[in-house]
């Protein structure tokens, strides 16, 4: 089973995102479940939505407490929620932010850091600053566990008409941005 967990705030679409990291697994015939977890229910505020997906049925319907993936939509809750809590070692993270991991300092997390920068992409495509179907075309180039395909299919089942065609366009240039980062980072590794 695979398990992610999105930290977000209220009005960056974080429960949106699960649920359509979810319909993508479904399309692939997979199993998958998303369900959200917050308190207060104001614009601004922490908002934690998990992901599972499996090949068979998922009976587990707690929190994901031990993630193998994270997406941080807002890179200031870096500070104000213990959002590495639990990440299995070779666990992957995916924040929203222009700057680097290091400049995050984030280059000793555990596992592979990256960043998108998924604001600047949202508004450039949908002109709102809300990152969260940006970062799951990011999370599909960094994970596999969707496919690019199966995501922006998604994408069109939620929002159709012109809403869901930017959004697509969006998913589809940060998987390519972090498809970029991921050969220039093997590129390197062969070079050491």
């Amino acid at each position: 089973m695979f398990q992610i967990r999105i930290h977000g705030r209220g009005g960056q679409g974080a429960v949106t995102a699960a649920e359509v990291l979810s319909v993508a697994a479904f399309l692939e015939g997979r199993h998958a479940q998303a369900f959200p977890s917050f308190g207060s229910e104001r614009t601004g505020a922490p908002v934690t939505a998990f992901c599972r997906i499996d090949e068979g049925p998922i009976r587990v319907r707690e929190p994901v407490t031990r993630p193998d993936a994270l997406v941080v939509q807002d890179a200031t809750l870096l500070h104000q929620v213990n959002v590495f809590d639990g990440l299995r070692p070779e666990g992957t993270v995916l924040v929203n932010s222009p700057r680097g991991p290091a400049d995050l300092a984030l280059a000793a997390a555990v596992g592979t850091v990256l960043t998108v920068p998924a604001t600047a992409l949202a508004l450039r495509h949908l002109g709102r600053p809300v990152p969260n179907i940006v970062l799951l075309g990011g999370l599909a180039a960094l994970t596999g566990v969707v496919t690019i395909d199966s995501l922006t299919a998604a994408v069109h089942e939620r929002f159709p008409g012109e809403l869901g065609t930017a959004n697509a366009a969006a998913a589809q240039e940060a998987y390519h941005h972090v498809e970029a980062v991921l050969r220039e980072e093997r590129a390197h590794a062969e070079a050491d």
